[in-house]
């Protein structure tokens, strides 16, 4: 195991906000995007990406759209011919596991640190991951490892706006300076680091396991 000091200094570090996708669940967003284009019935290409997505997906990310609408406005630009079943399920597909040693590290590092959750979500994507959480760990939801879960469609802001950083250290009263972010989109850490926090860019294969070590032992 690496030493986790390579990555962080984490004798600076009392608080721990973490990204949800690539960081703690793992993500192909190209899986979503195949399998709706298969309900495309012009042949359109889908604008969703981990660096970039279109209008329709920044609404249902920050609440300003509901899953229904959500639904039709995908139909509408792209030309699906699709269930709201097969639209959730297709949307959900991105969606992959939970590895069970991470939330078991989240579980270890919530007794040493506050520890948070900021993710870019939706309402239908929040449905599936606590379904999974709940399947497969037992726990009444994902909210349950963190002292705050902060969600983009429920507080209605997205990353990497600086105003949802600054959101959380105001509210919990955290130091910037003793705060560190973790997350595996460039953009998000860039926005994090002018803010005034520490960060972590958690770029592919480097997971939190190995980041942190044993840090928690």
């Amino acid at each position: 195991m690496q030493d986790q000091n390579i990555f962080v200094d984490l004798t600076t570090v009392k608080n721990i906000i973490f990204d949800l996708g690539g960081v703690i669940i793992n993500l192909d967003y190209h899986k979503s995007i195949r399998e709706l284009e298969q309900y495309c019935t012009e042949g359109h290409t889908i604008e969703y990406s981990q660096r970039a997505q279109s209008h329709l997906f920044d609404l249902f990310e920050t609440g300003n759209s509901s899953p229904e609408e959500f639904r039709q406005h995908l139909r509408e630009a792209y030309h699906l011919n699709a269930t709201d079943e097969q639209i959730d399920h297709a949307w959900n597909a991105m969606l992959l596991d939970i590895p069970a040693e991470r939330i078991e590290l989240l579980r270890e590092l919530g007794k040493k640190y506050r520890i948070f959750l900021l993710s870019n979500t939706n309402a239908i994507h929040m449905k599936r991951f606590n379904e999974m959480v709940e399947h497969s760990f037992t726990m009444p939801s994902l909210d349950s490892l963190f002292e705050q879960a902060y969600y983009s469609h429920l507080i209605g802001q997205r990353k990497p706006d600086a105003i949802v950083f600054e959101q959380i250290l105001e509210q919990n009263g955290l130091k910037r300076e003793e705060t560190l972010f973790i997350d595996d989109s460039i953009q998000h850490i860039e926005s994090a680091d002018k803010v005034g926090v520490q960060t972590l860019f958690l770029k592919p294969p480097l997971t939190i396991n190995e980041v942190f070590g044993n840090a928690v032992a």
